[in-house]
């Protein structure tokens, strides 16, 4: 009878063992996946702010403005505008007429002056 005893005692130990062990476990665990949580929310309050700034950013206005100071480009004419056929001729550009001049009043001579 004192072996059985014994053998109880060393099996209700060896459980007691393990539910400290697996209840260890499962803190740590929660710990984590409460920190994990944490860098979530952390990680999607910067990704909605990062959209705020890209949109601020891509403005039309802000775009426009950084592509004439920064990469000197400007704004498209015909005068400026080249079409090019499928097979690389260019076209020549279409140069735009001169302004009327308003009736009773003559065109200025080329020779006088």
């Amino acid at each position: 009878m004192a072996r059985l005893n014994l053998l109880l005692l060393i099996a209700v130990l060896g459980s007691a063992m393990y539910l400290v062990h697996t209840q260890y476990l499962s803190r740590q665990l929660f710990t984590e996946l409460h920190r994990i949580e944490l860098e979530a929310r952390r990680l999607e309050l910067d990704r909605d702010r990062l959209q705020v700034e890209k949109r601020a950013q891509a403005t039309p206005l802000r775009v426009e403005k950084l592509a004439k100071e920064q990469l000197k480009m400007r704004t498209t004419s015909p005068a400026i505008t080249q079409y090019v056929r499928a097979d690389g001729t260019v076209i020549p550009a279409v140069v735009a007429p001169a302004p009327a001049t308003p009736p009773g009043r003559a065109a200025p001579s080329k020779g006088a002056h």
